[in-house]
């Protein structure tokens, strides 16, 4: 069994940030365009997935929420979105073990980490 594969996104405290990657996932090269946009309505970050390649809309404004310690898998959803193949896994951690909010808001988004790649809760 090969092991899990992780990447971090890269995060900044930038109310809207748009790149690319190139990842694996569950084995499968992934070239996504990644938007990740700060809501002030709701004091809330969300990530936006697109297919780089088709320029397919794959997942739209899901709000990053921390896991408090638990693995929250935010692509669970998503699974099979992408042709048949996954999204892999999501997680939003924390980087510290004291954080000043729960969850990603305005100011402390440099506090969690964003962690994207293979399948998590089918390696049982």
């Amino acid at each position: 069994m090969r092991p899990l594969s992780y990447i971090e996104l890269p995060l900044a405290e930038d109310p809207r940030q748009v790149f690319t990657t190139d990842l694996t996932i569950d084995g499968a090269a992934f070239h996504a365009r990644i938007e990740i946009r700060y809501l002030s309505a709701p004091d809330q970050w969300v990530i936006s997935i697109w297919d780089n390649a088709s320029s397919e809309l794959l997942v739209n404004q899901i709000p990053l929420i921390c896991s408090y310690g638990e693995l929250n898998d935010l692509l669970l959803p998503y699974r099979y979105i992408r042709d048949g193949a996954g999204l892999g896994s999501l997680f939003v951690i924390r980087n510290k073990d004291e954080s000043s909010a729960g969850d990603p808001a305005k100011g402390n988004l440099s506090e969690f980490a964003l962690l994207w790649g293979d399948t998590f809760c089918d390696r049982q």
